[in-house]
């Protein structure tokens, strides 16, 4: 059965107030952070429209609502609001909750939010203390300000697709994008470290700001160790399927009965597994002593160990790793990694009802807390579900006064 959910926050950051504008992923998985943690999210989508991934499906929640397992995935821990903004009544109504948010989150196209006087400048001038994150796909400035960002777009306009995926000429070989939307959420993560960044920098001195994050930016941060290859050692990566473009072995092998990974990280670790597969004398090759040798010569070494790996079975190698400390595993399926005894002794699964009952599942805040842990609040909202409450609760509007914002179409209820 789904848990009843604890209605009130206990996270590190409750009381925290959080207006967000944003829709798709970025945006909403910075807000599902901050509202894990405790913040309260008014989440604002538009009338008879609502957040665009609730229609990328299938699949689809089995509850008539129309939303989609991706939409349930960033929007859990949040209140939402159907209002608007085109209309002055409603720019007005979202400019009252900003005046009152501690953070305002939007991924509005560069200049988007002007017109109705949600820009960062109007609102710092009805809130000096307001804290305001902007996520775009190029930022703010520079050449590509006014395009829009979609993930694929920026994994491969970023480079990360050009060090992912099989090498040119192997079968199947090509760029090649990452299986999950990397380049938004990393952003969301980016977002939200630098809104608590932003927070305890006004807790310190009694100033807000506005942050500019692009999706753009992040991955190209994100490429770590393969940017600092070439910049720092003029080495231009390339696709190695699943090889390390620094530290050999460490990839897939296939076993008499599958595929199992070799994660070895020092010389140490290597002359251990070396002495395990049977070949004690691969060490002993000056090609392979050390990893600064093994990596030009990766391809000789890899046929050799491949060899005696070839031998074994993947379970009876793998015990053998985890008896001898060395890091190994199998590729798992996603619903071989979500029933995995870790997994469940972690408590990552989670469940939580709608508000009609209909059971919500999803993956938990990954960090525990020994004061102050997630909870959670809020099962993913039908669109605009809670518009009437919070304007009531939060705006003092009385039933005749919202009335009459449905009436003109300012603001509406669930879509379904």
């Amino acid at each position: 059965m789904p848990e009843t959910p604890d209605n009130q926050p206990t996270g590190p950051l409750a009381g925290l107030k959080v207006l967000d504008l944003s829709r798709v992923l970025a945006g909403p998985w910075c807000s599902q952070i901050l509202g894990d943690l405790g913040a309260e999210i008014i989440k604002v989508e538009q009338p008879g429209q609502g957040d665009d991934t609730r229609r990328w499906g299938p699949p689809f929640l089995d509850d008539g609502s129309g939303d989609s397992a991706y939409y349930l995935c960033a929007n859990r821990n949040k209140r939402s609001i159907a209002v608007n903004i085109a209309n002055p009544e409603g720019a007005e109504l979202i400019r009252r909750f900003a005046a009152e948010a501690d953070v305002v989150l939007e991924n509005f196209r560069v200049g988007g939010l002007t017109k109705y006087g949600l820009d960062y400048d109007s609102v710092k001038a009805i809130n000096p203390l307001v804290v305001y994150c902007s996520i775009t796909g190029f930022g703010q400035d520079g050449p590509y300000k006014d395009r829009g960002g979609y993930d694929f777009l920026i994994q491969g306009m970023s480079g990360l697709m050009s060090v992912t995926g099989l090498p040119d000429g192997a079968a199947g070989g090509g760029p090649m994008k990452v299986g999950v939307p990397i380049s938004d959420l990393s952003t969301g993560l980016y977002a939200a470290v630098s809104i608590l960044a932003a927070l305890n920098h006004r807790q310190r001195t009694g100033e807000g700001q506005w942050i500019d994050c692009a999706l753009l930016d992040t991955q190209v941060a994100l490429m770590t160790n393969q940017a600092s290859n070439y910049m720092n050692g003029g080495k231009i990566p390339g696709r190695l399927g699943n090889q390390h473009p620094n530290t050999v072995p460490y990839q897939d092998f296939s076993c008499a009965d599958g595929d199992i990974l070799v994660a070895l990280g020092n010389d140490r670790q290597f002359v251990d597994f070396c002495a395990l597969i049977g070949r004690s004398d691969l060490p002993k090759d000056p090609r392979f002593a050390t990893n600064a040798g093994r990596s030009p010569n990766r391809d000789a070494l890899i046929a050799e160990m491949q060899s005696a790996i070839g031998t074994w079975q993947s379970d009876d190698l793998i015990a053998a790793m985890e008896a001898a400390k060395l890091p190994g595993g199998r590729v798992n399926s996603i619903p071989q990694i979500l029933d995995d005894p870790q997994i469940a002794a972690r408590g990552l699964v989670k469940e939580i009802a709608r508000a009609d009952g209909t059971p919500v599942k999803f993956t938990g805040f990954p960090a525990k807390f020994s004061a102050t842990p997630p909870n959670y609040r809020h099962a993913p909202p039908r669109s605009g579900e809670d518009t009437t409450a919070v304007l009531s609760d939060r705006l003092g509007l009385s039933e005749a006064e919202i009335a009459a914002l449905k009436n003109n179409g300012v603001i509406a209820e669930s879509l379904s």
